[in-house]
C-alpha cells in the first residue's frame, strides 16, 4: 500500500514546494516509486519539474492538469508524466518520479467549479486515485497554505500530513490553525469515506526548512515540541508525531535548481557532502522512510 502524504501548512513562504520535489526526487534516487501531485494553483513544482516550454503547453490549453478530472472525462491516470524530469533530449534523468501537474486554471476549482455535493472534488479525485495508487510506494500532494478545494483533495486521500517549518512564530502559528482546519474537515467529509482508504490524515512530522547560516533554532524547536505535545494528549496528531532530526539548510543551489529545471539531487556529486543540502534532504528523504506509522 502506498504511503500518501500531504505536505501544508497554514504560513505560506516555509519552503513547501523546494521541500516536496526534493524529498521525492530523493526518494525516488533511493528506489522508490513516487507520484507528486501538485495541487497548490502557483503551479510552481510542475513549473519546476516540467521546466517552462513543457509547462506552458499545458497551461495554455489546460488539458493535461489536474483541474481535468473535474470538468471533463479525463482520469487521473491519463494526467501522469512518468519520469518527469528529463534531459535536453528527452531522456529521463531520474527513473520512477512521476508527477501529476497542475495550471492555473486549478483557482476555478474554488471559484467557478459547480459539482454534484453528493461527489465533491476530493470524493472524486478518491475514486480515480485508487485505481493507480499500488503502482506507488509514496504519493506526495503539495498543498496551498489551506484547506479549500484543491488542498482536501490532497488530504481526504493521505494517511499523514508533514508540516513544513521556519524556525519563527509566524510557522507555529500555521502549524496551530492547521490542526485545527484539519479537525473541522475530517468531521464535515467523514460520510465520505470508503473502506480500505486507511486512517484519517494527522500531523505525523514537522521538518525545520531554510534555515539561514549560523542560526540557533533550539528556541523553536523548544516550542514546537511543546506545541505538539499539547496535541498528543489531545489526540489531535498522531502519537508518533515529531519534528524531524533531519533539518534544511537555506542554500543558493536550490534556487538554482529551480532556474535549471531539476531537483537538487541531480546536481550534486554522487556521494554528497555531509554538509551540503543535498546530504540534507536524502536525510529527510530516509528519515521519511523510516518514520511510517505502524498503522500502514
Amino acid at each position: 500500500m502506498a504511503r500518501k502524504i500531504s505536505f501544508i501548512n497554514y504560513k505560506g513562504g516555509v519552503g513547501k514546494t523546494s521541500l516536496i520535489v526534493n524529498t521525492a526526487a530523493c526518494l525516488a534516487k533511493a528506489g522508490k516509486r513516487v507520484l507528486l501531485f501538485d495541487l497548490d494553483t502557483q503551479s510552481n513544482a510542475s513549473i519546476w519539474l516540467l521546466r517552462l516550454e513543457r509547462w506552458n503547453q499545458l497551461n495554455t490549453t489546460g488539458r493535461g492538469a489536474i483541474f481535468s478530472i473535474f470538468d471533463t472525462p479525463t482520469r487521473i491516470k491519463d494526467l501522469v508524466v512518468r519520469d518527469v524530469v528529463q534531459g535536453k533530449g528527452g531522456e529521463p534523468l531520474l527513473p520512477g518520479l512521476d508527477l501529476v501537474p497542475t495550471t492555473f486554471n486549478l483557482v476555478d476549482l474554488e471559484s467557478d467549479y459547480r459539482g454534484d455535493p453528493q461527489r465533491p472534488p476530493f470524493s472524486i479525485m478518491q475514486e480515480q486515485l485508487a485505481e493507480i495508487e499500488e503502482n506507488y510506494d509514496f504519493i506526495l500532494f503539495d498543498c496551498p497554505p489551506n484547506i479549500l478545494r484543491a488542498s482536501q483533495c490532497g488530504i481526504f486521500n493521505s494517511n499523514e500530513v508533514f508540516v513544513p517549518s521556519n524556525p519563527d512564530a509566524l510557522s507555529l502559528i500555521g502549524f496551530t490553525l492547521l490542526v485545527e482546519k484539519l479537525q473541522k474537515f475530517h468531521q464535515i467529509s467523514a460520510g465520505f469515506r470508503r473502506p480500505g482508504m486507511g486512517p484519517l490524515a494527522q500531523v505525523c512530522g514537522i521538518v525545520f526548512n531554510a534555515i539561514k547560516p549560523g542560526l540557533d533554532i533550539d528556541v523553536p524547536k523548544m516550542r514546537m515540541q511543546l506545541r505538539i505535545n499539547q496535541f498528543k494528549n489531545q489526540r489531535r496528531v498522531a502519537g508518533h508525531a515529531k519534528i524531524l532530526n533531519a533539518s534544511v539548510r537555506d542554500a543558493t543551489v536550490v534556487r538554482r535548481a529551480v532556474t535549471l529545471g531539476l531537483p537538487v539531487v541531480l546536481l550534486g556529486q554522487e556521494n554528497a557532502d555531509p554538509e551540503s543540502v543535498q546530504a540534507d534532504y536524502i536525510r529527510l528523504a530516509n528519515e521519511v522512510i523510516q518514520h511510517a506509522p505502524s498503522t500502514l
